[in-house]
């Protein structure tokens, strides 16, 4: 009888569906409990709150982007990846980071309020609002809680041992929501909600150091890793520096044009969407890039344009579904979670669901990662920083605050000219599955609609 063998594509696909699975269950738990803190928050701190938060939030993410040289990401693809040496010296570079923004951040804060000393802004928009500045100094400090994160969490995202990873997160996420809840009801305060952000970046380190196994980490500076890291980062470097500002520069625009009141309801909008728009890249990074890396490694093309075209075929039709459904029922969505001073954040998340139709491409960036062509991942990012920043300030002067959320939502599109060469010239690119996909389109609306006739009825019925 012969013997059976396990092949290593079955050996990932098993580890790629477990990774996933974990990841999802993660997923849909994290956006409960954010959800659920979320309303109750909106009944005990006023929308301006919300604004202010968004904002300092905003920047201390901006200048981690700008400093981003792909740490995890090297972990991930490089051969090198489970040497302690080279893991050394990456946390070592990382805790640097980590003070190097805290630093940039305190320079920001003491700008911000200077500007309001000298009345820069205008009295009713969001950067001149008094809490700014101290509530930026103190978040960024989570920026040097992170950087003491160990590399044990990256060699478990490595090996697709995701269990951990999601019950870090979950844990953590649980503590800072208890910590928000309790601040909150007692002060009514903004720092309710910094302190929800510290204590959760506290308990992530620390279970990453404790509870993950793996070689313990220590200051270290090799000169080959740091060569590495600097070829395999320049790319990522100038990708997040310029991404950045097409990820976080509408809040950016808006914080100058949008009253503090706008701020905190646009935020509640984008942080619904926000929620499944990291949900889908957290699952994506936590299991294409880790198969597409192996399947690189291994220099087996063909097994890895398969592994391509399964993630790329799941990730359309669910992008494409939220896009029509969320469409239909945002306003509805909005009504029923929030109270009537957020109603408008319905028609913003209409209109910006549509980033859902150019956002199905990243799986594409991750496998340009895994063959190291992280040069056109920068070059994306440039076209969508381009466009975001002409598009949206023009709107903004011509249509005001509603135009401009439409700049929001469609800067995206130009980067599809760059996707159709990039996956032309390394031979993944399949017209045939991207049509066929876009019929979900129109799947998600009427289901949308479905729901809003229910709902009518229900109400009516109820009535």
């Amino acid at each position: 009888m012969p013997s059976v063998n396990i092949s290593p594509t079955f050996s990932l696909r098993r580890r790629a569906i477990s990774a996933g699975a974990w990841n999802l269950g993660a997923l849909v738990t994290s956006q409960v409990i954010r959800l659920g803190g979320n309303l109750v928050m909106t009944r005990l701190l006023m929308p301006e709150m919300f604004g202010i938060i968004a904002i300092a939030t905003t920047v201390l993410f901006v200048l981690h982007l700008l400093s981003d040289v792909g740490l995890r990401q090297n972990i991930l693809q490089s051969p090198r990846g489970d040497d302690p040496v080279f893991l050394n010296t990456l946390w070592t570079v990382q805790i640097v980071r980590g003070f190097v923004l805290f630093a940039f951040t305190l320079l920001l804060a003491a700008a911000a309020w200077y500007s309001q000393v000298i009345d820069f802004w205008s009295h009713n928009s969001t950067y001149a609002a008094p809490e700014l500045p101290m509530v930026l100094a103190w978040t960024g400090v989570t920026a040097i809680i992170y950087g003491f994160q160990s590399t044990k969490v990256d060699l478990a995202v490595r090996a697709f041992q995701q269990k951990k990873v999601v019950i870090a997160e979950f844990v953590s996420q649980v503590v800072g929501l208890l910590v928000m809840l309790v601040i909150g009801y007692f002060t009514h305060s903004i720092w309710s909600l910094v302190a929800a952000g510290l204590v959760t970046a506290l308990v992530s380190t620390l279970l990453g150091h404790f509870w993950f196994e793996g070689p313990s980490n220590s200051l270290r500076w090799e000169r080959a890793a740091l060569h590495e890291l600097m070829v395999f980062g320049r790319w990522i470097l100038l990708s997040s520096a310029v991404g950045v500002l097409s990820m976080q520069g509408d809040r950016i625009i808006f914080g100058g044009s949008m009253t503090v009141f706008e701020m905190g309801v646009y935020s509640i909008a984008v942080l619904i969407l926000g929620a499944l728009q990291t949900g889908v890249l957290k699952v994506v990074g936590a299991v294409a890039l880790p198969a597409f890396g192996e399947a690189a490694r291994t220099n087996d093309f063909e097994r890895l344009r398969s592994l391509y075209y399964r993630f790329k075929m799941m990730v359309d039709v669910a992008l494409l579904f939220l896009c029509g459904f969320l469409w239909v029922t945002s306003p509805l969505i909005i009504k029923v979670l929030y109270d009537d001073r957020y109603a408008q954040a319905g028609h913003m998340m209409a209109v910006l669901s549509t980033s859902f139709f150019v956002m199905r491409y990243i799986v594409a960036n991750q496998i340009w990662i895994a063959l190291g062509l992280t040069k056109y991942q920068a070059i994306d990012n440039i076209i969508r920083v381009v466009s975001l920043w002409v598009l949206v300030p023009l709107l903004l002067a011509f249509g005001g605050v509603d135009w401009a959320i439409w700049g929001v939502a469609l800067h995206t599109l130009p980067t599809l000219v760059l996707v159709v060469y990039v996956n032309r010239r390394v031979g993944i690119l399949d017209i045939k599955r991207e049509l066929i996909v876009l019929p979900m389109l129109v799947v998600g609306a009427l289901c949308g609609e479905l729901v809003l006739v229910v709902f009518k009825w229900l109400f009516d019925l109820s009535a």
